[in-house]
This record gives C-alpha cells, sequence and structure tokens, in this order.
C-alpha cells in the first residue's frame, strides 16, 4: 500500500497506515481519485482511543481479502473525528438521518463530490441476526453504484437536502446577530431587532441580577431530569454532564434563591456521585468518557482531555464554593488527582497536552477494553496481603465474579468513602498504583488540539490558584506557550491540530479560537502576565472577523468543498453541545470577558445576542445548553469585574476571597510585579497603594471605592449581590 497516513498527525490515521486498505486522508485529492475512477468514497471515521474501532480494524481492515475488495471498489478515506469535527459532524448527521443511531466506528458511503448515500456505524466480520456483515455492505454497495445509480444519487440528494434544512433550523435558533450603528442590534422599520433577541439576563441599571427566568427554567428542567438513585442525568449510557455543572455551580454561586439552593444539591449529588464511581479512577486519578451502566460501574475505559479539563475545573471550584468539610476535602482531592494524572499522562515535554489515553491496552498482541484499570481479589491480595486485600475487595466492589470480565472488577466504592476508609484506602493506594504501573499501559494519541488544550490552560490555571498549587499554574504556562509558538502563526491564524512540535494545515474552528481565548483570560487572571490578556483579545477579534459575517455565525472559516456539499452547502452552526462546549457557546462566555477587561459594550451586547438561542433551548434541552447557560450566568451576575493593585501576596489573598465567594464568571485583573505592559483596561486609572494591595468591584468599568482586606472585599461583593 502507498503508506499516506504515516506522516499523519493523527495516532489514529498512523494506526491504519500499515493496513492492507489503500487509505486516504480526507481532501481533495482523495475524491478527485473518486472522480476519476467513477467510483464511491467510503469514509472510515473513528478516533484513536475508541474499542470499537480497533474492532473492525482489526476484523475487516486488517483482512486481505476485505481489503482487496475496499480497493477496487472504492476510495479509501480515514478520518479522525478529533483532528475534523467538521467531517465528523455532517456525516454523524447522515448516518443518523438514514438509520436513526451514530457511534464510532461510523461508517460512510458517498459520491465524489462527498454527498453520503448509505452509511452506518460498526459492522461485523459475518452476518449477525439483524446486521449484514461488512463484506455484505460493500457488496450491496458496489452492486447499487453499478446498476442503480440514478437511486444511488437521488438518496444522496435528498440526504443533502435533509441536512441542509436540519442546518438552516441551527442557524434559526442564533437568529440575526447583526450588529446596528453604534454597536446597538439593528432595528427595523416599525418592529423590534429580532424575535429571537439577546437572551434576558442583563443587569439592571442599578446593578440588580436582571430577569433570569431563563437559567432558573433550565434549573428546573434538569432537576426533573436527575438520576435520584444514582445521580447524574438520565439512564444508560450515562456522561459526565461537564458543561451542564460548570452552569449549576456558577447558578449555585450568584444568590441564596430558592433555584440557587437548587442548583447547589443538583452539582453536588452529581459530583459525590461521579467521584465514588468507576468513571473516576481511584488509583491514579482522572475520567473516563462515559459510563455504559447508569450506576456508573462500568465505564468505557479512554480518557479523554477535553472531559478531564473541564472536571477539573468544576471540582475545585466545587472545593472551594464548599463549607469547610467532607465534601470540601473530596472536591480537593479529585481535582489534585485529576490534575496530577493530565500532568503526568497527558503533558508533553513541549508543553502541550495529548488528546487521550486509549480505552484498550494490547497484551501479547491482542486488544483489551480496560486491561490495565482492572482487578480481582486475589490479584488484590497478591500486592496487599490477604486482611488489606480483603478489606479492599470489599470497600471497592471487587468481588469473585467481576463486574466487566468473568473475573475482574472496576474499583470503585459506589460511594463517599468515611474517614477512617479514606485514611485506610489512601494508605494502601501507592502499593496498588506501583502494581499497576507495571501492567501494559494504554496507548496515548499525542496530537495537541488547540480548543481542547485551551480549556486545559483554564482548568490548570483556575485549580492552580484555588488549590494554591503552583505547579498547575506552571503547567498551564507551559501549555500556553506551547499554543502560542506553534499553534498561531504571525498573521493571527489558529491551527486547530498540531503534533511532535509542528502545526497541522487545517485552521482552527470557532470553538478553537474561542477555547484559547477562554484560557489565555484564566491565565491572565491567575498570573497578571499581560501578554496573555493580549494574546485573547487578538484571539476574539480575529474570530468576529473570521466566524461572524453580515450578521450570521459559523463554525468553521472555509468549509471543504465535500463536507459543503454533504450539507447541502448550509454553512455549519450548531450552538448545542456534546461531550464538549460548542463554539457558540464558548465565543459568547470569551466576549463577555473580554467585553468586562475592555470596556467594549459592543461586545457585551454581541455576547447577549449570541446567547439568544437559549430563549428556546432552556426549557427543552438545557443538557445540551450547559456552557452556554454558565456564559448567560455570568452575564447575569454582571459579570463582576475585580481590579486589584498592589504587592503580589496582598493582591493574592484578595484575589482568592473574592474567587471563593463563587459569584458568575468573576473577571479578574491585576499585574504581575515583572510584566507591567499590556495589562487589561480595567486596571487603568487605579493606581497601586505604596504597600499592601487595594481591590476595586467594577460593574460596566464603574467602580465601587477599594478596601484592602478580604473581608472588606467580601462586604463589597455581597454589595453588588454576590
Amino acid at each position: 500500500m502507498s503508506g499516506r497516513l504515516r506522516s499523519e498527525a493523527s495516532a489514529y490515521l498512523r494506526q491504519h497506515a500499515g493496513n492492507p486498505v489503500d487509505w486516504w486522508p480526507f481532501g481533495d485529492q482523495a475524491f478527485e481519485q473518486a472522480r476519476l475512477r467513477d467510483v464511491p468514497v467510503f469514509v472510515s471515521i473513528g478516533y484513536a482511543a475508541c474499542h470499537w474501532c480497533h474492532v473492525m480494524a482489526g476484523e475487516s481492515f486488517e483482512d486481505q481479502a476485505t481489503a482487496e475488495y475496499l480497493n477496487e471498489h472504492f476510495i479509501p478515506v480515514k478520518v479522525d473525528r478529533e483532528e475534523r469535527p467538521d467531517v465528523d459532524n455532517v456525516y454523524m448527521s447522515a448516518t443518523q438521518l438514514m438509520t436513526g443511531q451514530g457511534g464510532w466506528p461510523m461508517s460512510v458511503f458517498a459520491l465524489p463530490d462527498g454527498r453520503a448515500f448509505y452509511a452506518g456505524t460498526y459492522f461485523p466480520p459475518r452476518p449477525q441476526p439483524g446486521q449484514p456483515s461488512f463484506r455484505q455492505v460493500l457488496q450491496a454497495v458496489h452492486e447499487a453504484w453499478d446498476g442503480r445509480r440514478e437511486a444511488v444519487e437521488t438518496t444522496a440528494a435528498s440526504v443533502a437536502q435533509a441536512l441542509a434544512q436540519a442546518g438552516e433550523a441551527n442557524r434559526g435558533l442564533l437568529g440575526d446577530l447583526s450588529m446596528g450603528p453604534g454597536g446597538g442590534p439593528p432595528q427595523p422599520p416599525g418592529g423590534p431587532a429580532s424575535v429571537q433577541g439577546p437572551v434576558q439576563v442583563q443587569t439592571g441599571a442599578a446593578g440588580g441580577t436582571g430577569h433570569q427566568a431563563v437559567l432558573e427554567e433550565a434549573v428546573e428542567v434538569l432537576s426533573g431530569q436527575e438520576d435520584t438513585a444514582f445521580g447524574g442525568f438520565g439512564g444508560a449510557p450515562k456522561f459526565p454532564p461537564s458543561s451542564v455543572l460548570h452552569f449549576l455551580l456558577r447558578h449555585a454561586g450568584a444568590s441564596r434563591s430558592e433555584s440557587a439552593q437548587l442548583a447547589a444539591g443538583l452539582s453536588a449529588r452529581t459530583l459525590l456521585a461521579m467521584a465514588g464511581s468507576a468513571l473516576y479512577d481511584q488509583l491514579e486519578g482522572g475520567f473516563a468518557r462515559y459510563a455504559v451502566d447508569r450506576r456508573w460501574s462500568v465505564p468505557h475505559f479512554e480518557k479523554m482531555l477535553y472531559d478531564n479539563v473541564q472536571l477539573l475545573r468544576v471540582y475545585a471550584q466545587w472545593a472551594v464554593q464548599s463549607p469547610a468539610g467532607a465534601e470540601r476535602d473530596l472536591g480537593c482531592a479529585v481535582a489534585a488527582g485529576t490534575a496530577g494524572w493530565l500532568m503526568d499522562r497527558l503533558q508533553l515535554p513541549h508543553g502541550g497536552i495529548a488528546s487521550s489515553l486509549d480505552a484498550d491496552t494490547i497484551v501479547d498482541g491482542v486488544h483489551h477494553e480496560g486491561a490495565t484499570y482492572l482487578w480481582s481479589p486475589a490479584e488484590l491480595r497478591e500486592v496487599l496481603g490477604t486482611g488489606d486485600g480483603g478489606w479492599v475487595a470489599s470497600v471497592m466492589s471487587v468481588g469473585e465474579q467481576g463486574n466487566v470480565t468473568a473475573t475482574r472488577s472496576t474499583l470503585h466504592p459506589g460511594r463517599p468513602l468515611e474517614p477512617d476508609e479514606r485514611q485506610r484506602w489512601e494508605a494502601l493506594r501507592p502499593a496498588l498504583l506501583a502494581a499497576r504501573q507495571q501492567r501494559e499501559q494504554p496507548a496515548r494519541d499525542e496530537k495537541v488540539v488547540a480548543g481542547w488544550n485551551g480549556l486545559a490552560v483554564a482548568g490548570l490555571a483556575e485549580a492552580g490558584e484555588l488549590l494554591g498549587r503552583p505547579d498547575l499554574t506552571a503547567a498551564a504556562v507551559a501549555a500556553a506557550d506551547y499554543l502560542l509558538s506553534v499553534h498561531l502563526d504571525d498573521s493571527g491564524r489558529l491551527a486547530r491540530v498540531s503534533h511532535d512540535g509542528a502545526a497541522q494545515h487545517f485552521e482552527g474552528l470557532l470553538e478553537d479560537y474561542a477555547g484559547c481565548a477562554e484560557g489565555l483570560f484564566s491565565l491572565y487572571a491567575a498570573t497578571g502576565g499581560g501578554r496573555w490578556y493580549r494574546a485573547a483579545e487578538g484571539l476574539v477579534l480575529r474570530a468576529e472577523t473570521v466566524f461572524l459575517r453580515e450578521g450570521t455565525l459559523t463554525d468553521q472559516a472555509v468549509p471543504a468543498a465535500q463536507v459543503s456539499a454533504a450539507a447541502g452547502a448550509v454553512p455549519p452552526a450548531d450552538p448545542l453541545e456534546s461531550a464538549t462546549p460548542s463554539g457558540t457557546g464558548l465565543f459568547a462566555g470569551v466576549l463577555a470577558t473580554y467585553a468586562a477587561y475592555s470596556g467594549s459594550v459592543r461586545h457585551r451586547e454581541l455576547s447577549g445576542r449570541l446567547l439568544g438561542y437559549l430563549n428556546r433551548i432552556a426549557a427543552r434541552a438545557p443538557r445540551a445548553a450547559g456552557w452556554g447557560l454558565a456564559a448567560a450566568q455570568a452575564l447575569a451576575a454582571g459579570p463582576v469585574e475585580l481590579a486589584v493593585t498592589g504587592q503580589s501576596a496582598a493582591a493574592a489573598a484578595l484575589i482568592a476571597a473574592a474567587r471563593a465567594s463563587g459569584s458568575p464568571g468573576i473577571v479578574v485583573a491585576h499585574t504581575a510585579e515583572a510584566e507591567q505592559e499590556g495589562a487589561a483596561p480595567l486596571l487603568a486609572d487605579k493606581p497601586a497603594p505604596a504597600d499592601g494591595a487595594l481591590a476595586y468591584v467594577c460593574r460596566g468599568m464603574v467602580c465601587r471605592r477599594p478596601v484592602a482586606t478580604a473581608a472588606a472585599l467580601l462586604e463589597e461583593l455581597g454589595a453588588t449581590g454576590h
């Protein structure tokens, strides 16, 4: 085979470089070959950590006869969904439209122009009840292509038209984002700006919290969706509701209302349940992608960067918002464990942070899902002795009959440990971890994704600040330095992916620009380094010009021709969320932060207009809008602007007090003593005292009198409703 995938940034693509299948990477050349040969394109989409992707690869893509048939009658294209979410999104929509379900590996058959006409997910090597084999699918598609071409093209046209209608519906959620003279919304003759309008969370003129019905209704709906028996929301499979927890904690910190108390309870119960579950690695820290059961006892074992950086931030914030005691201690422990795992297992020598750890462990050449993490009672006794091993088996739900394999189980208590249990467990844990590290370990996908690394910078910077861990802040600085030196070029263009210190050609999506700005603003708040503020500002302003054109938001700067054809020529703009925040929600959040730092009324107004989709979504699907709701909660609170001047130690004490207040989305500006240039405008005309520090609580750049003590600062925050 040609080995076209050998030099790709994606570990997933490189995993397939040695297949007998003659793979092409996604691009114009592959589709042009399909046109020249007059054959359909087979698009196979997955990711490096995906268990069932490995299964289908071993069964079909490594099979010589299957590969020969595929090569003869198709142009096979391999896509990493994490590297090219634009390709994944459009073909996932097509797959769900045609089959009613989706997942990975995804198997899509497309015309040479990119339009899909048949799709599925995993296909087995031999027929199963109700499911054809992969060879049968290939033969049927080939026969349809040769004998019923007109029907194939009609199907492709119908799918593209349906996706265009769905795309227009998504765009309709956002409404018209045009800005009128002076930065306000446009005013058509004789009517309001738009039916959709900005989200109704504007701050009142007298400094009140304004109308929060949208946010309170979202909390009420989430309460009705809670799994009251086992925590979290919904049934199996159960995913960590990371962005929803981000919103709930902000709502809980906004006031002492009944809705805030409801949000506090929802978030606490979910965080407690996940901390004691098999989703959380009790030995090493870090969270698996999801649990296959409602009880959180059997995880799907891949560990993704995007999950862990969001949960790191959430657990750290929960810890500081909780009163001293068991919940605060647990929040700190889980945040510290997650951060430690992230730095030990994912941070690369150059500072960037890798994408994931695989679900599978390869033992004697065979993929075994989760093999690294599983234990039998006998294995526990072998490491710890009979008494301690038996105690761990009892407390950590490890029985003679395994819950994952016949004899092996995950370690999880399924409940918060009592103080004496926690003490004994922490004493025994190092020996078990050392023994586990002697086993074969899951592979790491070392591609660096810009947006996820931006969220990692935010999580590490905030956790470092909240937990008093300068090593976490240093890790955030290293990742931010990598993003700016490798992913960002001199023109301000941001690459989505890099590998081994080299950026790839594909430009970042809206979620990448906004995610990196989110991280850099957080790092500025944590360190006072003006270069982080300047870099974040540059990303926000470029994103505005690249992704917002004539009042219309897009998720991608210039869609690939094949993606555009598959989507019915409707530019992608989807504000709804899945495991990661949407580009819309992230962008709205950084616009609000930037407006608070800079005083830009126009960017604050744009943030509110972007969040207008919440007026329709919050009551129907709040779990698909968590980050947007969190951004709206910050807008409802102002967000509160805190400018701190003076000596670093005294300033840090004031900032820590403000962080602990739980004020939603509080924006902090201060200046590192070693870096005086490039500070945010919020700090302008606020002199530093001769000794100590001063804190100014502001809203809309209008500041209250400065205070010098944490107690006085908390009084000032209370006076603004926080």
